[in-house]
């Protein structure tokens, strides 16, 4: 009899290990998660947003841009 037992044990066990590829779904925890990294997503980006706002892209000229001090014979002082 314990042989009987054990057998229909592993017969519940291999019916649950088969898994049928039309029947998979994510889920409920699937989409929870989704769902959290689509709002992480999202607030990262407006994080982003807000800080390349703030950063100024005027570049200054280069000093040997302008040409007029080396044209004029003037060199730099050096220390």
């Amino acid at each position: 009899m314990p042989d009987m037992s054990a057998s229909l044990a592993t017969s519940h066990l291999v019916t649950l290990a088969e898994l049928d590829e039309n029947k998979v779904t994510p889920g409920v925890l699937g989409f929870i998660v989704f769902a959290v990294m689509a709002l992480a997503v999202w607030g990262l980006m407006k994080s982003m947003n807000r800080h390349m706002n703030r950063v100024d892209f005027k570049e200054a000229p280069e000093p040997s841009a302008t040409g007029s001090d080396k044209a004029s014979g003037e060199t730099e002082p050096r220390n």
